[in-house]
């Protein structure tokens, strides 16, 4: 791993520091939505607006590339980015806030179609390798970014500037290094309603997968908060969410190999409700617990996308695995950015303590729908059935990088 990863060391590093910016202003921004007596529906606007950006980045980024060439565009947002981070604090406002999440959506997913793009260029051979190095280094910036609210606290403007310096700082190693200039990135009709013809549990799971992880990451800080925790804690929490997921993913996907995945997904969402059942009977009484809990939902909840991942490529031809796996990129997108806004209203209506009650709901009728499909459907036979490979949402280009789907330079290796 460590000899394989080598060349593209210094690209890891540079987006180890920006995500771990980047985790660091979402539990920023809801601690201090939640200290400024921000509404559970007001932050959750607010927090959707990230998600907002994010579809509308992964439209507009690929023909800004092409216009003007990676490196000027990765420099070009992470500047946004940093800029836009530290304006958090010296405007406290909900509605500019979400102008400013918009613009955060819109740089982060180019920083992550920039660099996965460099990434995928560099691969070749070593595909599966540098593909799970990726992938752990950003399951470990972004929690590990969490504890860094712990350095100012939530009421300092100086946090905001952390994060702003972060940005800045993952500039440097990225754009020293010497790498190919990668190919133009294309954009490609993307078949939701083909994606749900053929693949409909990976559609809901794609769907409810953004729903709750979206409403999570937006509103667990305000949800932490309520229960008594303090920075620390709150930080602890949404960690243990994010490591929980990253040690889970492996072992899950592993059991859903030779298995109907439809059948792991119901076990999986049975066990990430009873973990949010336990994070509301826990409540503030235990802490400890309570972040227990937490890593727990964390680790059953966001393995959802990549068995729905792993579900839509068994259902699709390899020829078409790739359009399928963007399309629920961004149907997971889609429902990252309704989940906070939806769950907000709720939570204005029944308290934050709500939180678990609600994603539990979420998962419950994912749950109804996998039941319904399997009773339909019959299961994928076992000689059709692709590896699982743990996965984080991250950009269209990423969806490039999955040694699952075919490259040019796989065939021409099979012919030599």
């Amino acid at each position: 791993m460590i000899h394989a990863v080598r060349p593209v060391a210094s690209l890891l590093l540079g987006m180890a520091i920006l995500l771990a910016g980047s985790g660091l202003i979402g539990t920023l921004l809801g601690l201090r939505g939640s200290v400024e007596g921000f509404s559970g529906f007001t932050l959750g606007l607010v927090m959707s607006g990230f998600f907002t950006g994010y579809i509308a980045g992964a439209f507009t980024t690929p023909p800004l590339i092409r216009r003007v060439g990676h490196i000027r565009t990765f420099t070009a947002m992470a500047a946004l980015a940093a800029v836009v981070s530290m304006l958090y604090g010296l405007w406290v406002d909900p509605w500019f806030w979400w102008v400013l999440r918009v613009i955060n959506g819109i740089a982060m997913v180019a920083i992550y179609m920039v660099i996965e793009s460099w990434l995928n260029e560099q691969m070749h051979e070593q595909r599966a390798k540098i593909f799970a190095g990726y992938m752990m280094v950003s399951f470990a910036a972004l929690g590990a970014g969490q504890f860094l609210i712990g350095v100012y606290g939530a009421d300092h403007l100086a946090s905001f500037v952390l994060v702003g310096v972060c940005f800045t700082l993952g500039l440097i190693p990225i754009a020293l290094t010497p790498v190919t200039q990668p190919t133009p990135i294309d954009t490609h009709r993307l078949p939701l309603a083909h994606l749900y013809r053929v693949s409909p549990v990976g559609y809901f799971a794609g769907l409810v997968s953004g729903l709750v992880s979206g409403a999570f990451w937006g509103l667990a800080a305000a949800f932490a908060a309520h229960q008594g925790l303090d920075d620390g804690q709150v930080a602890a929490l949404t960690a243990a969410a994010i490591f929980g997921g990253a040690l889970m993913q492996w072992p899950i996907g592993k059991l859903s190999e030779g298995r109907d995945r439809r059948k792991v997904l119901v076990v999986v969402c049975a066990l990430a409700v009873l973990s949010a059942g336990a994070m509301f009977l826990i409540g503030p009484r235990d802490p400890m617990g309570l972040i227990i809990a937490t890593g727990c939902y964390g680790g059953f909840a966001f393995s959802l996308y990549g068995l729905a991942v792993a579900q839509t490529h068994d259902r699709f031809h390899p020829s078409e695995a790739l359009e399928a796996t963007k399309a629920l990129l961004l149907l997971s997108g889609l429902g990252a950015a309704i989940g906070p806004m939806g769950t907000g209203a709720l939570m204005s209506l029944t308290g934050p303590r709500a939180l678990p009650l609600i994603l539990a709901g979420l998962l419950l009728g994912l749950v109804a729908l996998t039941v319904w499909r399997i009773l339909r459907d019959a299961p994928v036979a076992d000689n059709e059935r692709t590896e699982f490979m743990p996965v984080h949402r991250t950009s269209l280009a990423a969806t490039d990088m999955d040694p699952r789907i075919p490259h040019a330079e796989d065939a021409v290796a099979r012919t030599e």
